[in-house]
């Protein structure tokens, strides 16, 4: 087995040029979530290439190679869509230029996280080579729809594709490190109805604005005393957004909404969300929900779920978290840092809702996320795609 790790690491660098060039490649399609399709394309094309046993798509749109035969399965997960570029004038460079240069490559999606997929791309290519023959089929999934709706693509891969793994690393950016959990997280709508009355006499009416607002001051508060997680940290809320309206600009508003971003640490669920909601908030016939997403996905189907992700941790014993500390250690003879996410990811539903074990590893900093200026080093890629491909070989 010694030797495998020191083949792994050695065809790891070899492929450094093509994993660079494949990422690149990606970044240069625009991917917004629903918009998958071009880049989609170029993915199953390179899971071809290098070496998959099979690759498909399936109805939402996730691209799927496998490799092996064996009755147990891994599964290594990225999502392919990304987020918008914003503000162009923040960008130092061209966001979809795919740049490979001074040892990155730069655009939107490099961190977020088009990266994670071209180096699981590579590590096909490297169990190819190697002959990989374990009793183990490792399944390389290019997930949808992760930025509008975290984890529904794997509710489908789980429900419709009845591909159930036996453990799943997610390739979202880990900066290098272990991280087995993060918070979970939950959207809530909160809307008030008040009556409307003429402006200049509105003590004849109910100001659904003064009703919201009061809701929102206590929500301030509440968010100073929510749970706190050792490992994951502490509970949060906010308010994103307030809607209104009103008849006129002469009246009364009759009706406001919040949208809260609740983010969930250990042992905080739905159900406590909307409790501590219901008790802090002064109006009692305020209604309180958790939106259902459901969007068309670039096949044309649609598909859904509650925009509630739940929270998910694994522990350190666990043995996926054994694994991937001795496949770190077997490669680059030093221990990998253990961590978490400071946002969501797919976990919330492959390990928060169907309890799979689940780890993270990937290239790239968390904090280049969602931001101008993206790009992955090309050392966090091979070092990604060797750590891939020696996780298959000891679990």
């Amino acid at each position: 087995m010694k030797n495998i790790f020191g083949n792994i690491k050695g065809l790891s660098e070899q492929y450094r040029d093509y994993t660079a060039n494949n990422l690149s490649k990606l970044v240069k399609i625009k991917s917004l979530s629903l918009g998958e399709k071009k880049v989609q394309q170029e993915v199953a094309r390179q899971m071809k290439e290098a070496g998959a046993d099979e690759v498909f798509v399936d109805g939402l749109g996730n691209v799927i190679g496998s490799l092996g035969n064996g009755e147990r399965i891994l599964a290594i997960d990225g999502h392919v869509d990304t987020v918008d570029v914003g503000n162009l004038g923040n960008w130092g460079f061209d966001p979809f230029s795919g740049e490979v240069k001074d040892g990155f490559v730069h655009g939107r999606g490099t961190v977020d996280q088009e990266g994670g997929i071209a180096s699981m791309i590579t590590c096909i290519r490297i169990l190819k080579e190697l002959g990989f023959d374990k009793n183990l089929k490792v399944y390389f999934v290019s997930s949808v729809m992760e930025e509008d709706c975290d984890g529904l693509c794997w509710n489908y891969i789980i429900k419709e594709d009845k591909i159930v793994p036996d453990f799943v690393i997610i390739t979202e950016p880990t900066n290098l490190n272990i991280y087995r959990g993060h918070r979970g997280r939950m959207e809530i709508r909160i809307s008030f109805n008040g009556i409307s009355s003429h402006g200049s006499a509105p003590e004849r009416g109910k100001n659904a604005i003064y009703m919201a607002s009061r809701a929102a001051l206590e929500i301030e508060k509440l968010n100073e005393r929510l749970k706190t997680d050792e490992f994951l940290g502490k509970g949060s809320i906010t308010i994103s957004e307030m809607k209104t309206d009103s008849p006129s600009l002469c009246a009364v508003a009759d009706f406001a909404r919040l949208h809260i971003d609740r983010r969930l640490t250990w042992g905080e669920t739905k159900e406590s969300a909307i409790a501590e909601l219901r008790e802090c908030i002064p109006d009692k016939d305020a209604i309180i929900e958790v939106p259902y997403y459901e969007e068309e996905a670039y096949t044309g189907n649609k598909y859904g779920m509650e925009k509630y992700y739940p929270t998910w941790k694994i522990p350190e014993t666990d043995k996926i978290a054994q694994t991937s500390k001795e496949a770190f250690h077997s490669l680059y003879k030093k221990d990998a840092m253990i961590g978490k996410w400071t946002f969501s990811t797919n976990g919330v539903t492959i390990n928060g809702v169907h309890g799979i074990p689940v780890i993270g590893f990937g290239p790239g900093n968390e904090i280049l996320a969602h931001a101008p200026n993206e790009k992955t080093p090309v050392d966090d890629l091979v070092v990604a795609s060797a750590f891939y491909a020696a996780f298959a070989y000891l679990v």
